[in-house]
């Protein structure tokens, strides 16, 4: 499989390691110091893109290979407002997209979990939910796009609430929380590749289930799980199709 990379920082370096350990080929390597590379004709050499670039540059990266009718895996987050949007210009332009807030195969387990603990907890309206996250200084959006699909399940399945609220702990005041609303809490510290929480309180006790991420490794393999699964498809895909845990 012959891979072009959009985003050759950190993650994309990562990437690339594991796509040559699993046999493939990285033809094109974008990065902000090379984008006039960054074209349909160079994009038109390789089998699929894997996109881990910056939030304001992801949706022209998408057009750009929807342009070159090249499938795209896209782990960039903080384009979701324009999601219904590529999905529709995915389908009818016969194009193809995998997309996900999270490639781990660890947070993924943890997003099945999460749902099936919110569905569990509409018999026990005394437990308060909170969503907390933890990343690194440099990561551009808050909340994750992982803290929004956990939060986003919670309110799927939780009848008692409605939408999420977020606080970036040291740079915002808290809004007054209804109880309808689900509070992210995202804290920036030095170093650290991602944590995630969701807490359950009552006035006797507390659940809490965790993911804590040791590096940038388990997200770098399964975009790499995901550009092979995508091989010969078409179409608008969720990371959730490639584990597809209710199988």
């Amino acid at each position: 499989m012959k891979i072009a990379l959009l985003g050759y920082g950190k993650m994309g370096q990562i990437i690339e390691r594991f796509a040559i350990e699993r046999g493939h080929e990285v033809v094109l390597k974008i990065s902000i110091d090379n984008l006039e590379d960054f074209t349909v004709s160079n994009l038109e050499k390789a089998d699929v893109a894997i996109d881990f670039s910056a939030p304001d540059a992801a949706v022209d990266n998408i057009y750009k290979c929807f342009e070159a009718n090249l499938p795209v895996v896209v782990g960039t987050t903080g384009w979701y407002g324009k999601l219904q949007e590529i999905k529709n210009d995915c389908l009818s332009s016969n194009n193809t997209l995998l997309y996900g807030s999270n490639f781990s195969i660890g947070v993924n387990l943890f997003f099945h979990l999460n749902k099936v603990l919110a569905r569990l907890m509409n018999n026990y309206p005394a437990y308060e939910v909170q969503v907390e996250e933890i990343h690194h200084t440099q990561k551009l959006d808050a909340p994750s796009g992982t803290a929004m699909t956990i939060a986003e399940e919670i309110i799927e399945e939780l009848d008692r609430k409605s939408e999420w609220l977020n606080e970036v702990v040291g740079t915002q005041i808290p809004d007054v929380i209804k109880n309808d609303q689900l509070l992210i809490e995202s804290h920036r510290i030095e170093n650290v590749p991602g944590t995630h929480t969701v807490v359950y309180s009552s006035e006797v006790d507390e659940i809490e289930i965790k993911h804590t991420a040791h590096s940038r490794a388990g997200f770098a393999l399964g975009a790499v799980v995901a550009a092979e699964w995508l091989q010969n498809k078409q179409g608008f895909y969720n990371i959730a199709d490639v584990f597809n845990f209710n199988a």
